[in-house]
This record gives structure tokens, sequence and C-alpha cells, in this order.
């Protein structure tokens, strides 16, 4: 990572490494439970879609996605059509992708487009990166026309440490997104340059994904054979930040890493995990960050999109060798084929009726406290 983007550790952060250290962690005393409807119910689905992701604010993308002005990208992910712009001031936005005039799709496919202009492809209507209205043709023909009653529909947009943030709801709450910008400025989130992305269609649940990113105690068996020898059986901890889980997983965590507050060492001792309510999961690698958002379809089918970060364009081949092994470790591997699997063959069990509860131990007490906060929200 390139050190001179980064700041110390924060305050939470090297709480997290000090507890690792002494050889605590986070656990309920207790075995809980949480009903296989919460997976496998459509109306479930729905309710969860009206309450939670129509109103909370939610990630959309990493700042890298557009690291320049003059730049936009379709996004259909969350149901409707969305585009994030940024603007010719670097500010970033998030719109409905439909054009003002007759309603046509602004913008086409998934890829980032550069240009300073935004075209209809129906009437060529045309709209800056910041929303407005800037042209039409024939302006002759709508006699007394307000452009500027005419700009794109803006939804509720924030940036902060190095993602972008967007509600469908306009009195949406972004106190604890923005709180959580610090802790991503410690290492330099916002400086990252985005190596590949990808988007996974996964036949389970969204929670299901959501849940095997907060415990540890899946690592050394579903993981076996990739990354589980790396880590400490049930070495972890973990806290909260309002909706948000903070966790930290454990390789070879002593005092001397945390005295020392150096991101390279502690990066190679801990993986620390955000888990951004409701549903996008940040993973920072000893040298990359892995970034996860998910997006319900349907109770039993989910799109995830992986975006990896990396500290800068690789310069070498041997550079680039070294991510792209580092990628397919990761997207194709550990997630792929080891966290989604998992989570498709665990919505094929629970939507069968074999069981109506699965079980949570003491090492799943992340599990526990993002299902008490959705179902609070329900």
């Amino acid at each position: 990572m390139n050190m001179a983007m980064t700041i110390a550790p924060t305050a939470g952060q090297m709480a997290l490494a000090a507890t690792l250290a002494a050889g605590g962690s986070r656990r309920v005393d207790a075995i809980t439970h949480v009903d296989a409807a919460a997976y496998a119910d459509p109306a479930r689905h729905l309710a969860e879609q009206r309450a939670i992701f129509a109103q909370a604010p939610l990630v959309i993308a990493p700042s890298a996605l557009l690291p320049e002005a003059g730049m936009a990208v379709p996004h259909d992910g969350f149901g409707k059509p969305l585009l994030i712009t940024r603007d010719k001031q670097g500010k970033a936005h998030v719109f409905l992708n439909v054009c003002q005039h007759r309603g046509t799709r602004l913008v086409e496919g998934s890829d980032v487009v550069c240009q300073s202009r935004l075209v209809c492809p129906y009437h060529a209507w045309t709209y800056a990166l910041d929303g407005a209205l800037t042209g039409l043709p024939r302006p002759d023909a709508f006699p007394g026309l307000d452009k500027a009653e005419l700009a794109l529909k803006r939804l509720p947009t924030i940036e902060a440490g190095g993602l972008i943030w967007f509600s469908f709801d306009d009195q949406a709450d972004f106190t604890h997104p923005t709180a959580l910008g610090d802790d991503f400025d410690a290492f330099g989130l916002a400086g990252q340059h985005l190596f590949r992305r990808r988007t996974h269609d996964v036949a389970a649940n969204w929670k299901l994904i959501m849940d095997a990113f907060l415990e540890s105690y899946h690592v050394q068996r579903l993981h076996a054979a990739t990354i589980g020898p790396f880590f400490k059986d049930g070495v972890s901890t973990g806290d909260r930040i309002g909706p948000h889980q903070r966790s930290a997983v454990g390789r070879e965590v002593d005092e001397a890493a945390v005295a020392a507050h150096d991101w390279p060492m502690l990066r190679r001792a801990i993986t620390y995990t955000y888990q951004m309510f409701p549903g996008t999961v940040l993973i920072v690698s000893p040298d990359y960050v892995n970034l996860m958002i998910l997006m319900p379809q349907a109770e039993d089918r989910v799109l995830v999109e992986d975006f990896m970060l990396i500290p800068e364009v690789p310069g070498t081949e041997k550079a680039l060798a070294h991510w792209e092994k580092s990628w397919n470790l990761l997207d194709g591997g550990v997630f792929a084929a080891e966290d989604f699997r998992a989570a498709e063959l665990g919505q094929q069990g629970l939507a069968s009726g074999a069981i109506d509860r699965i079980t949570l131990g003491t090492l799943e007490t992340g599990i526990r406290h993002f299902h008490d906060e959705v179902e609070s929200r329900l």
C-alpha cells in the first residue's frame, strides 16, 4: 500500500487489535436462533425491500469507480435505473437514469462512460453531469419551458471515506456512513485504484451472504483449501458503529504489532472487515481491499458486485500477475466457489422446509446482531 496516502489507525481499529493481542474475542454466552422464514419467505423479502432498502443509506460504489471528473456509470442493481456521475467539480451524484422529457433511459449498459454531457438517445435532450438540463433540439417547440425545472432526479448522495452512498428516501440519515469515513480514511481507501469488478448472480437470500462475513467459525472448514491456513481458529473480535459492524480476525497478533500503530504490520496480522448495514462488506487484506455490494432481487436471489481495490495502477507485468492471482483467489475461489456456493446450498436446505430455524453458536455473535438490526427495521 502507498502509505503516504494513509494516516494512523483509528482508536476503534486499535482497540480491536489490542483485544486480539490479549486473547479476547466477541461472544455471547448462549445459543440463539433465526427463523428459516427470514431467508425463504417471499413476503419477508418484500417487507425488507420496503422497510430497509427503500429507506436506508446504501453503498452503491467505491469512489475509485469514477476516479476523475466527467465520468458516469449506469447502475440497475437496486431495482430502478440509476446513474452515478462525477461532475466537472469532482462531486459525486446518484440520479434516476431517466430523461425528463419522455422518460427514456438516458444511458445504456453498465460500463463507465467518460463525457461531459449526457445525450438522450430518443430526442437528444442534453444534461450536464450535475444533472442540469443544458440543451434540447428545437427549443421553439417548447414555449416557456424552464430548463431548471427539468433537471435529472437526484437522489440523496454523499461521498465519504472512499465510498459513494445514496438513498431512495429523501429523509435518510447519513450520520453513520459519515462516521465510518474516518476508519476508511485511515487506510487510504479513497486513494485506491480499481483493479477489477464483477457481478455475481447468486441463488441465495442476501442475508446468507452477509451471515458468512459476520463470523469466522467457518474459515478453517469451508476455506480449508484456500485461506483457512492463514488464520487462527476462532480468533476474532468486533464492535458496532450504529447499525454497522466492524470486526477483526487474527493471524499472528502480538503486542508489538499493536504498539507499533503501523498499518503494514497490522494488516499482516489482522484482517479488518466492515459490514455496512444493510448489505455491504469491505474486507481489508494485507495489500488490497475487496468491496462487495449485495443487491437482493428475490427471497432466493441476490446480485453481489465485487470490487478489488489496489494501491496503484500495476506498473509492471510482475505486478499485474500478482494482482491477477489475488483477484482470482478471492473473487473466483474464496467468494464464488466457497462462500457463495455455501449460501446457495443453505438456501436449498432452508427452502425445503427441513428445519424451521437455524442455530447460532457463541462464535456467531455478529450474525445475531445483524438479524436483530434487520428485525428492528421490520
